[in-house]
């Protein structure tokens, strides 16, 4: 059985690291310089908590291989025992407890935080107003800062409930992820989850997987490199190393450090620390928790209550300013100070639309739930809305637009290819088997030359049902060639295991596209060798277009080797074509015997000499993959267009190759496809451009372009210009990491993109990271998980579109909020509060009903908006520009001010006009009156006229609650009629709305009628006239809303659809 350091771990696992972000970072390299200090000072370190102290004791990186074995009670080969692991497990699982939570600043934010602050204003001058400047206190003044009390203690608990809510759900979510690590026990490699890792265990890492637990090197190939990026906050690889190269145990490199990443080459390892003992452990305990980073949602909600709590303050103590400076001495005994603080206050409430916060944070519980029923995990889920700006999709191929289920298809030598299902047919027929002796050195260098692993729990399967450990492309060779089996040619997988080592091996990796392997057969079969007699050969495998170059010979199918001239070449570049248009993933088979292999070398050294024998190799045959599109990305990537979002491809793969698959799942519809040269003869947005303009029109033809490695590699910023922003569909093959985030990083710089990447893959990476918002395969590497902001548990594209729809969703559904509550809970109680301090009229709405319909009324009403399902054009609309477009706009402060507010308050305003009419009062008996309204003003007495005021109050409040019918029933569509999308039946069903009409309607009447409140708060009953009118007010205002929306659908370039919201 194949033993070797190449052995690989297909560990399913999200790198989810406790307090990460810049603390960490601080805190590794603060700790570092302390333990240099220490280790400098050569002192032994007494026992204590400072984890300097602990990590300074560490010297595992300073003892020989076989010492650290001796230490730990494990064997190379065995492993630990399964009771040595029971033993082990009783000191304590491997978690990193959490950091611990600053509840106290937690509490602080919910009570605090958002509007309420300025309820806490309102509050104290309420209760100033009550006592010591009330003379007599007023109970009315007590009341309303009861109520306030009774509004910040109501928020900050529904806060504390989402945001628990929230929580509690990303959690059931984050429980569907297996996080399992590949050690060695019992003599057998295999997955155990990874917080069962005992100190002590030989674990087995390959590309792409996380650091389960503190680990010292003792095996490794020589390309091995880390990204330590976590810890250290640099980008750079850190090669491993079998010797300390430091005596800083944080420095050295010959131990792999917990959450970090293995970005190249395979090596095992011995666990010296678990847990809360780990480094990282010990950091997460020191830096507390996560610095907090708004994401654009949360930008624009703060930024829009700076600006309302500006303005409300401003006016608050401009109020109090008028008062004290012109009304107090030019009309006095018209308020006294406490009536003139408890009106103000108004400025406070009418601002402030208590129902955004609301729904701000009802709107993540309500993603929380969707997206758990998806499968995705959102590691903030605030980035969510990010998803509804991303105007450019860079996805990766293999594993993501594609299956990532790969099965070998078809195989060729020089002078024959053929289908897998053929291969036994051909033979059968054969004159004489030994015509196709070449596809028994074709089956030495598959099976050989490969980093996959059968897992020794299954090996007594078939071998279709085994399970693999390694690369999809690896693992369909080696499922592939393991169950190959034609006696006549000796092929037979478990015979050639038994007389083969492994002596050297350079796993592929994404730069030089290709995995080398060294090994010693003990037996050669006669006539198969048409080269010298060698125990030593040296097989390759990779890309085609690479390794060509390194061949001087090619072996035909009779196992005869002849030169590789140019027209053997030729042939087999074309059937690499043929194949890679059929969508096939195409890789050269190459050996060559070697003479001497010096295995004594150190591995860096032998590596170096290995890459000087990658030449004059024999090229044995050409083996084409086939990975089928995931049947949902089709679809998908045809609503993502229909969007306004372009797709294009980043891929390693051969360039035909990704065109094919880009032209089979719809990135690629136009048959002819641009290239480099194109480019350069291109002369739009060549000079003098604004990067933001850098973008096609929507008049520009659709055109296609395909790109390969070098081409980028030589692109010029005009260049890159012509790229972004002539061209709809874009393929970029054979690229490397580096440029894959170079990419990302040109197209982000230009035409304002917010761009997002999709990839599984430890090349991935470094592009998902440069991303505004990366989504990983749950299938992927630990390092693309880590690196995304969403991950597709179930591989699933098309949640993807749906991401995008639910961002665009959020955005929308809040900005109906702000447009439903400006108009009526903003404008309409602030011109009551005007009109009070500067037209001289008692105020038409008390400062008790102002709050309560802030927060009572339009909350329950907003509620309902956060419920509302996506219009039905939603995901054909641009997508949103997050540099320029803002939560609130002109065209929203124009329908708000301009057009739904200025029906608004006039009409609540004529309600309360009219009734003082019916009650022998004119209008201006009412307005400019000032201090002239007191005892006998028009023939009514003081106790009359406080009733009239009293119950005037009571009917502009009933007019503002059922207008707002009218302003909700409006707002739900920006565009289409309420015809077509009612909330009771139909696409747009949503029965919170008229759940929440009766609740507001319910509440308007407790207010009326509640004995106790009308004592407190002096609100009555209305006359029974009064209860209908606003319903015609409603439907007034949804009248004139659906003929604004019809000049918008009929004609959309007229200045009417312009200034629409």
């Amino acid at each position: 059985m194949e033993k070797s350091v190449g052995e690989s771990s297909s560990r399913r696992s999200v790198a989810e690291v406790q307090g990460g972000g810049y603390g960490i970072q601080i805190g590794y390299r603060t700790l570092s310089i302390r333990v240099d200090e220490k280790v400098a000072a050569d002192t032994k370190p007494k026992k204590s908590t400072d984890p300097a102290d602990a990590i300074a004791t560490i010297d595992v990186h300073q003892i020989p291989t076989d010492e650290v074995y001796v230490r730990y009670s494990c064997s190379p080969s065995v492993g630990l025992e399964s009771a040595a692991v029971e033993r082990r497990l009783k000191d304590g699982r491997n978690i990193i407890s959490p950091p611990p939570t600053q509840y106290w600043l937690k509490a602080l934010n919910y009570v605090f935080g958002g509007f309420n602050f300025l309820m806490w204003i309102a509050f104290v001058v309420t209760i100033l107003s009550y006592k010591p400047l009330g003379q007599p206190p007023a109970a009315f003044n007590l009341g309303v800062a009861v109520l306030l009390m009774l509004v910040i203690v109501v928020s900050a608990t529904f806060y504390a409930l989402v945001d628990w809510n929230a929580s509690r759900i990303m959690k059931s979510i984050k429980s569907l992820i297996a996080e399992e690590a590949s050690v060695i026990r019992e003599g057998n490699q295999q997955l155990v989850p990874a917080n069962d890792i005992v100190v002590g265990d030989i674990v087995v890492l390959s590309t792409g997987d996380r650091v389960p637990a503190d680990l010292r090197i003792v095996q490794m190939s020589s390309d091995l490199r880390f990204d330590r990026s976590l810890l250290t906050g640099e980008s750079d690889m850190i090669p491993g190393s079998l010797d300390a190269t430091s005596d800083n145990a944080l420095e050295t490199r010959n131990l792999a450090l917990t959450s970090t990443f293995v970005t190249q080459g395979t090596c095992h390892g011995v666990v010296f620390a678990t847990g809360d003992r780990t480094v990282m452990g010990r950091l997460v305990r020191m830096s507390g928790e996560t610095k907090f980073k708004l994401t654009t949602i949360q930008r624009e909600i703060w930024f829009f209550t700076k600006v309302i709590s500006t303005i409300a303050l401003s006016l608050f103590c401009l109020s109090l300013l008028l008062f004290g400076v012109w009304l107090r001495k030019s009309y006095p005994g018209y308020e006294n100070i406490s009536n003139a603080i408890v009106n103000s206050i108004g400025c406070l409430t009418a601002f402030v639309p208590q129902g955004l916060p609301v729904c701000v944070a009802l709107s993540l519980t309500v993603i929380a739930r969707r997206m758990s029923k998806r499968n995705v995990l959102v590691k903030n889920l605030a980035t969510i809305e990010t998803l509804g700006c991303i105007s450019v999709l860079c996805s990766d191929k293999t594993g993501t637009l594609t299956a990532g289920k790969m099965a070998v298809a078809s195989i060729a030598l020089l002078d024959t290819s053929m289908k897998t299902e053929e291969i036994e047919g051909k033979i059968a027929q054969a004159a004489d088997p030994r015509m196709y002796a070449g596809l028994d050195a074709m089956h030495k260098v598959m099976r050989l030359c490969n980093g996959a692993k059968f897992d020794a729990s299954t090996s007594g399967r078939p071998v279709a049902e085994r399970v693999i450990k390694g690369d999809p492309t690896d693992t369909a060779i080696l499922r592939f060639s393991e169950a190959l089996s034609i006696p006549h040619l000796s092929i037979d997988s478990p015979s050639l295991l038994g007389k083969s080592r492994r002596l050297f091996e350079i796993p592929f990796n994404s730069k030089n596209k290709w995995m080398l392997s060294v090994m010693e057969i003990n037996d050669v079969d006669e006539g198969e060798i048409s080269e010298k007699e060698s125990k030593t050969w040296m097989f390759a495998k990779g890309a085609p277009d690479i390794l060509f170059r390194s061949c001087t010979t090619v072996m035909r199918s009779n196992g005869t080797v002849v030169p590789f001239d140019v027209v053997a070449m030729e042939e087999l570049s074309m059937l690499q074509s043929a194949w890679s248009n059929e969508g096939q993933r195409v890789l050269a088979l190459c050996r060559k015997p070697l003479d001497t292999f010096k295995g004594d070398l150190p591995p860096t050294d032998l590596e170096a000499v290995m890459y000087d024998e990658m030449r004059e190799l024999t090229l044995v045959g050409l083996v084409g993959i086939r990975d089928p599109p995931r049947p949902d990305v089709h679809a998908s990537i045809d609503v993502i267009r229909k969007a306004g979002v372009r797709v294009f491809m980043v891929t390693g793969d051969f360039k035909l190759t990704a065109v094919s698959i880009a032209r089979q799942v719809g990135i690629v519809s136009q048959e002819r496809i641009d290239t480099i040269e194109d480019v350069r003869a291109a002369t739009k947005y060549r000079e003098n451009v604004r990067p933001p303009m850098i973008k096609p029109s929507d008049d520009d033809a659709i055109r296609a372009l395909v790109l390969t490695g070098e081409d980028v590699a030589t692109l010029t910023p005009s260049d890159w210009n012509v790229v972004v922003g002539s061209y709809t569909e874009i393929v970029f093959a054979r690229t490397t990491p580096d440029q894959k985030m170079s990419i990302v990083e040109n197209i982000k710089s230009r035409g304002d993109n917010t761009v997002a990447v999709t990839g599984d893959g430890v090349n991935d990476a470094p592009a998902l990271k440069a991303s505004d918002i990366g989504v990983a395969m749950g299938s992927g590497s630990d390092v693309a998980k880590e690196a995304a902001a969403l991950i597709l548990l179930n591989n699933d594209f098309a949640s993807i579109p749906v991401a995008i729809e639910m961002g665009r969703l959020v955005f929308d559904n809040l900005k109906k909020v702000t447009l439903y509550l400006m108009p009526v809970g903003s404008y309409t109680e602030f011109m009551a509060v005007l009109s009070n301090v500067l037209l001289g009229m008692q105020i038409p709405l008390s400062s008790y009903l102002q709050v309560c319909f802030s927060i009572t009324n339009d909350v329950v009403m907003s509620i309902s908006l956060m419920y509302e399902k996506p219009e039905a054009d939603l995901m054909l609309r641009k997508p949103r520009n997050a540099r320029t477009d803002r939560l609130t706009d002109w065209r929203l402060f124009f329908q708000i001010y301009l057009f739904l507010g200025l029906m608004a308050w006039p009409c609540c305003m004529a309600m309360w006009f009219v009734y003082m009419h019916q009650n022998g009062l004119s209008f201006y008996d009412v307005i400019l009156v000032y201090n002239k309204w007191t005892d006998g003003w028009q023939g009514k007495s003081a106790e009359e006229l406080a009733t009239l005021v009293n119950t005037g109050q009571c009917v502009y409040y009933v007019t503002m609650v059922f207008l707002q019918y009218g302003n909700l029933l409006a707002i739900r569509n920006r565009r289409v009629s309420l015809l077509q999308s009612n909330p009771l039946w139909g696409p747009r069903r949503n029965l919170i709305v008229p759940v929440g009409m009766v609740g507001t309607a319910l509440i308007a009447v407790i207010n009326l009628y509640g004995s106790g409140l009308q004592q407190v708060f002096y609100t009555s009953p209305i006359p029974s006239m009064f209860w209908g009118p606003p319903f015609g007010f409603a439907l007034a205002v949804l009248i004139m809303d659906e003929l604004r929306k019809l000049i918008v659908r009929t004609y959309p370039k007229s200045l009417v659809a312009k200034m629409a919201w």
